[in-house]
């Protein structure tokens, strides 16, 4: 439990999921291939993405604690991504889908969850373009970034898919300094 605590709070020493890099044509953003691998979600609907990453958060922690069929506690892993479908309209909600990469160890056979509102995510091969940056992520630094985003995108004549979008990050709350938070758009896949 305090391991868990620790990595929760620190973000040190936390697993990541596999990638490849490739060349970039810009410094604004990375290009990454993520390798298919299963993650625990959990979605929710709403109009600020704040309430329901904190909650989404919160169920996955749970589940990473014991709250599973196993009662297996789950390393913790970085970043806890959101995957991000935006509302129809100004005023319509959006959703958002709150997780956390599966690591190696229980890829083949993560324990199944025990909360009606997780479910077990198999995300196949992805290529996406990502843009990093530091600080504390809130509303409006996570729309700012997908703007400037989605502009060097634009620029650069990429095909992109422009929803959903994730963000995604590698911090606790309680780090103070080095932060790092990142907004992926996924590439437009060849027909």
């Amino acid at each position: 439990m305090l391991k868990a605590m620790g990595q929760a709070l620190f973000s040190v020493g936390l697993k990541n999921p596999k990638f490849t890099a490739e060349e970039s044509k810009s410094q604004d953003y990375e290009i990454r291939t993520y390798h298919a691998a299963k993650w625990v979600s959990t979605t929710l609907s709403g109009m600020q993405s704040e309430e329901c990453i904190k909650t989404g958060f919160r169920k996955l922690f749970n589940y990473i604690q014991g709250n599973n069929q196993n009662k297996a506690k789950v390393e913790m892993t970085a970043p806890v991504t959101c995957r991000v479908v935006p509302g129809a309209g100004p005023a319509c909600e959006s959703q958002f889908t709150v997780s956390f990469y599966i690591p190696d160890e229980h890829q083949a056979n993560p324990p199944e969850p025990s909360d009606s509102d997780v479910f077990m995510e198999e995300r196949k091969e992805f290529t996406a373009y990502v843009r990093t940056y530091g600080g504390f992520a809130n509303e409006n630094t996570r729309r700012e970034e997908l703007l400037k985003h989605l502009e060097s995108l634009k620029r650069d004549g990429v095909e992109f898919v422009d929803k959903p979008y994730y963000t995604a990050g590698y911090d606790a709350p309680f780090k103070l300094t080095n932060r790092r938070n990142e907004v992926w758009i996924l590439k437009k896949a060849e027909q």
